[in-house]
């Protein structure tokens, strides 16, 4: 046993022995930590520690079928910081998880967007930007063109296989810990995605312009159009500026200068 084992041993009798002397003054007061309970503690993982992985979310990504063997399960993952958007093609392997290709929403800058890097419309572009570097990487850029017009209908690039081609990319779409509401930026990654070529399985219920009331369910494709090429930054520009000069610079002196 080494020197820090039997020390914490020794203060962690001594606290006990505090702890009784002061029950039998303050009367009967019950254990609920006990030594057995110390003994049996299980510390968790450190990413789960630090509130960063859902480990009961990433076994169920990266699970792949006994009979598929070694083929690798390819995750679109999207994450989304104060600064940058970011999106990767990964896939997990005993030694930890591969990146096969990767976009982030600070390349935009070469097509000539300065500034809201973080909004709808840069998560809908890096979104765009990884599918295609990705197909132009494993030479199906030519077979799958993606979307020819963005409109913000559902778009499903299986609908453009044919028998004698390649299949189309499959990825999973892994949010991380972000809540997966209505509208979230991390939708506008994968429409994105979509758009770009690659087979993502999905539905429309968490993309802009859906509503569901009572039995009704309606999936408004204008209004998400609007949402990807920034429509509702446009309008609270021009809000804010006849509001409040002062409000305006503060939140968008970078677009002017853009």
């Amino acid at each position: 046993m080494c020197i820090r084992d039997r020390y914490q041993r020794r203060v962690h009798g001594e606290q006990i022995s505090q702890f009784i002397d002061l029950s039998r003054k303050m009367g009967f007061v019950k254990v609920q930590k006990t030594k057995a309970y110390f003994k049996r503690y299980q510390t968790k993982f450190r990413r789960r520690r630090e509130g960063k992985t859902d480990y009961y979310a990433r076994k169920n990504l990266i699970m792949q079928d006994r009979d598929k063997y070694n083929t690798a399960k390819y995750r679109l993952v999207a994450r989304i910081t104060n600064s940058r958007v970011i999106c990767q093609i990964a896939y997990a392997t005993i030694s930890g998880d591969r990146v096969l290709a990767q976009a982030n929403s600070t390349e935009l800058r070469r097509f000539g967007l300065e500034a809201g890097l973080t909004n709808y419309a840069a998560a809908y572009a890096t979104g765009l930007l990884l599918a295609r570097r990705l197909l132009k990487q494993l030479g199906m850029d030519t077979i799958y063109a993606g979307a020819k017009e963005i409109n913000g209908e559902d778009y499903d690039v299986t609908q453009e296989q044919k028998e004698d081609q390649r299949r189309p990319f499959k990825a999973v779409l892994d949010v991380g810990i972000r809540r997966t509401t209505t509208g979230c930026r991390v939708f506008g990654c994968l429409k994105g995605a979509l758009d770009g070529g690659l087979y993502i399985p999905h539905s429309v219920k968490r993309f802009p312009g859906y509503v569901k009331e009572g039995k009704e369910e309606k999936y408004d494709a204008k209004l998400h159009r609007e949402r990807i090429f920034g429509v509702h930054i446009d309008n609270y520009m021009k809000y804010l500026k006849d509001e409040s000069q002062e409000d305006f610079q503060r939140q968008f002196s970078k677009w002017e200068g853009a």
